[in-house]
């Protein structure tokens, strides 16, 4: 029980971020997201991917990571859009 518990556990948490991702792709609008909060996350879940391997523990890696990655792209796109709406020739 406790394995199937961190298993959701971390589906949960990895798939988080697709909806603000999923928005932010498709209106290209990122105004009121924080960048800080997405780095900060980046570090959390870049660490967690990092305690998963030194505890050889596949369900950490996998989901950390992949929670990384996420992350990163969200932050890619806040700095992506938030430069487009401050030059609207662009």
């Amino acid at each position: 029980m406790e394995e199937i518990t961190g298993i959701f556990a971390g589906v949960f948490t990895t798939i988080a971020a697709v909806p603000q991702i999923y928005r932010a792709w498709k209106t290209k609008k990122v105004d009121d997201v924080s960048p800080k909060m997405f780095f900060i996350l980046i570090l959390g879940v870049l660490l967690w991917t990092v305690y998963g391997v030194m505890k050889q523990d596949a369900p950490i890696i996998i989901t950390n990571g992949i929670s990384t990655l996420l992350n990163i792209t969200m932050f890619i796109l806040i700095f992506k859009y938030r430069n487009q709406d401050k030059n609207p020739t662009q």
